[in-house]
């Protein structure tokens, strides 16, 4: 299971949101020497959301070109990308891949267009909240289920899905099972989880479920273990 340090960028800071509320937010460490120790530690990936851009209220573009630019290692781009244009701009910046939330669940049609431009560089966010799909910065809500929102990507060339526990994110009480055991039944793309990860012994129940790939945020930013620790839980 690939482990995927996270950072989420708003007002040019790291921050991590607690359930998803722009309100409940803590500010960690400058967002390049966080990417770097990542790099430094052993990550070979690096998942970097620009919060405002997904809001759609700014954004830290050119901060995400340079950790894009400046980390070393692989960068999957999220936050505010919606276009077939977005994902060529990062493609084209050096990103390994594109990550589209609102556009995979509002235009299936167009994250199709991009994922055939760009096969196995993009990756549908399926963001969850009370069992439904969120959008817009998880302010809003999609009518389909988690079942039919997955059933309408698989066609797609895409490199994965990544579900993500609003509910859990940023909580570090445990990582939601059920949402991830039902999405990886629905997908025959690879699945990484992402949300509520506090606990050594959290990462290897996501490991157990066969999931491919596991993101990694406040849990390594509030210290609760070294990234070190969880590569060698989670092999």
């Amino acid at each position: 299971m690939l482990l995927i340090p996270s950072l989420d960028l708003r007002g040019g800071r790291c921050v991590r949101l607690l359930k998803g509320d722009f309100e409940q937010e803590t500010v960690y460490g400058d967002p390049l020497e966080l990417a770097r120790a990542y790099a430094a530690a052993g990550a070979s990936r690096l998942h970097v959301v620009d919060l405002d851009a997904a809001r759609g209220d700014g954004s830290n573009r050119e901060l995400v070109g340079r950790l894009v630019a400046g980390t070393g290692i692989a960068v999957q781009v999220a936050g505010g990308v919606r276009s077939l244009e977005d994902v060529a701009g990062w493609l084209a910046a050096g990103a390994a891949a594109a990550v589209m939330g609102t556009t995979a669940v509002r235009q299936p049609e167009l994250l199709r267009e991009a994922a055939d431009a760009y096969p196995g560089r993009v990756l549908a966010a399926l963001d969850v909240r009370a069992g439904r799909p969120a959008v817009t910065g998880w302010t809003d809500f999609a009518e389909l289920s988690l079942t039919q929102m997955v059933a309408r990507w698989e066609e797609a060339p895409l490199e994965g899905v990544i579900v993500t526990s609003i509910d859990r994110d940023g909580t570090l009480a445990g990582p939601d099972l059920e949402t991830l055991g039902e999405v990886l039944r629905a997908s025959r793309h690879p699945v990484t989880y992402s949300g509520g990860i506090g606990r050594l012994e959290d990462v290897v129940a996501v490991a157990e479920t066969g999931a491919d790939g596991l993101i990694l945020g406040k849990a390594l930013l509030a210290g609760r273990f070294e990234l070190a620790e969880a590569l060698a839980a989670a092999s």
